[in-house]
């Protein structure tokens, strides 16, 4: 099985057609100057009750190690790498942070009841739109945004792109295609009930971006 399943992957990989940019005569529906686009994506975020922080000079960590005591976050799940590492190293005493490097198995039910807020990273995010752009993976996986009530992502500035189409040619997802590519526009909602629009019902109740300057990692 596994030679023939190389075997066919070798092929596709063979016939893949090279990644192009986008051609020349590529007009986006929105096309918003860089200094436009962290204003259209907050206020698409607090349109459907996400909370939107820009912390400026401040590190998210003091932001955290500050906040979440103050709103009774105190149970943190991180990603199961050096910046989640570094952040359990310097987060506030009264905080317990784990990271996520368990089979989903052996821990359901400490995720699903013994956990206040999730803290993840972002590939960006979409002006357009106001989404964000994850893609989970072994360290972040997708359960780390979907099942903890609270969800805080992490949302470095320069990351803001006009719309999707910018997202795939800026990050040249041609070449390195995600095997899941999450869009994120809010916290979680439904309108199948009565079709009157709940919140927090398939998902995280609360969603809160940070929006932080550094170029490169979480920390």
């Amino acid at each position: 099985m596994t030679e023939a399943r190389d075997a066919i992957l070798r092929r596709l990989r063979a016939n893949r057609p090279s990644a192009r940019p986008l051609p020349p005569s590529y007009q986006p529906r929105y096309s918003p100057a860089p200094g436009e686009r962290q204003a259209r994506f907050t206020e698409r975020m607090r349109a459907v009750q996400a909370e939107v922080i820009e912390l400026g000079e401040e590190g998210w960590v003091n932001w955290a190690n500050r906040e979440l005591p103050r709103r009774k976050l105190k149970r943190v799940l991180v990603g199961d790498h050096a910046e989640g590492q570094a952040f359990a190293a310097m987060a506030d005493p009264s905080l317990s942070v784990s990271a996520y490097s368990e089979q989903i198995d052996s821990w359901k039910s400490r995720l699903f009841h013994q956990v206040d807020v999730a803290i993840t990273g972002t590939r960006g995010a979409i002006a357009e739109t106001g989404s964000l752009l994850l893609w989970p993976d072994a360290s972040e996986p997708r359960l780390m945004s979907l099942v903890p009530p609270v969800h805080i992502a992490l949302l470095n500035r320069q990351q803001i792109y006009p719309t999707l189409a910018e997202v795939m040619a800026g990050q040249n997802w041609a070449q390195s295609m995600p095997t899941n590519a999450l869009l994120i526009s809010g916290p979680s909602k439904t309108a199948d009930i009565e079709q009157t629009l709940a919140y927090g019902i398939h998902g995280p109740q609360q969603l809160i971006v940070l929006i932080i300057d550094q170029t490169s990692g979480l920390i």
